[in-house]
């Protein structure tokens, strides 16, 4: 295992703490509604709140690679609609 290897678990450690932490903010803000609609509908149907947070993550890294990919702002329309059809998750981006 080479330094590089380390450095990219770190990074990658990183964005999904950053990620799962800018849900929590949406969550407990309301803000999208959609974030707090997705995480109470996951929680009724019996997901376990990690499992909640990393579902809705990878929803948001979608579109956060999307904007970054294609030069555009946020997305939030979309990302509210995936959110809403949580747990099925959007189709990855070719």
């Amino acid at each position: 295992m080479s330094d590089h290897d380390i450095d990219n678990d770190d990074e990658e450690a990183f964005a999904e703490s950053t990620l799962t932490q800018a849900i929590e903010n949406q969550i407990e803000s309301g803000e999208p509604p959609a974030a707090k609609a997705a995480f109470n509908k996951l929680t009724l149907v019996g997901y376990e709140r990690e499992d909640i947070l990393n579902l809705m993550a990878h929803v948001l890294a979608i579109e956060i690679d999307a904007m970054l990919e294609d030069d555009r702002a946020f997305n939030t329309e979309w990302y509210e609609t995936a959110l809403r059809a949580l747990p099925e998750l959007p189709p990855e981006k070719d």
